[in-house]
């Protein structure tokens, strides 16, 4: 690993039940928007996805990514800057034209006739749509995810690894045993790096300690 950091001892926190039943609704996410709550946010882009990327994409021209959960995430220009495909889901309005405010990018909008209230936002130079509603009207996110993936498919997947009895979530922590539990029957599952991610505004959440995981999936 190249991070400057020295990692801490990393090992499984064994008390992941006390996130179990944590939830958060769609009115919750949306309030995280309007009273600015968004330190998820990475403005400047997930380090270890643009250090990766080329792994990801493994030299291959016009691929189709998806970002679930998309936010106002910067990688999705990035993405489209190399002449990829760029779909997203994201329930909140705000953040969507957020995205496109802030990289510059003019955009029509249309309803989506088939989910009511839905809408998606189109770039009108980039290859970029992104679709405002909620991926969690499915059953299952493991499940949504593996049967939106084609064939050769390569999917990465960051984990934040804390201590769950001190923040609630969200983000949730995450074990590789359940990464494994939920995928590893038809993904081969490979940890890229892991990096000391902590800054001081993670100190509000109540821990000094923040590793984030990067694993990219590929099919067996």
């Amino acid at each position: 690993m190249e991070d400057p950091k020295t990692l801490p001892s990393v090992e499984e926190y064994s008390n992941t039940e006390v996130q179990k039943n944590q939830v958060v609704t769609l009115e919750e996410w949306q309030e995280k928007w309007v009273n600015r709550n968004i330190s998820f946010h990475e403005e400047q882009g997930n380090q270890l996805l643009k250090k990766h990327l080329d792994t990801f994409l493994k030299g291959e021209n016009r691929l189709r990514v998806f970002f679930p959960l998309c936010g106002k995430a910067v990688e999705m220009k990035w993405l489209a800057d190399r002449g990829h495909s760029v779909v997203g889901v994201e329930i909140s309005e705000l953040g969507i034209r957020e995205f496109f405010t802030e990289q510059n990018l003019s955009y029509s909008e249309e309803p989506i006739m088939e989910i009511p209230g839905a809408k998606v936002f189109k770039s009108s130079s980039r290859d970029i749509a992104l679709y405002c509603c909620s991926l969690y009207d499915l059953p299952n996110y493991a499940d949504i995810m593996m049967s939106l993936l084609g064939k050769k498919c390569r999917y990465l997947l960051s984990v934040l690894h804390y201590d769950p009895t001190k923040h609630a979530g969200p983000p949730f922590y995450v074990t590789d045993a359940e990464i494994k539990k939920l995928f590893g029957s038809v993904y081969n599952i490979h940890c890229l790096e892991e990096v000391d991610a902590f800054q001081e505004k993670h100190r509000k959440w109540g821990i000094d300690c923040l590793i984030e995981r990067l694993y990219l999936f590929t099919e067996k």
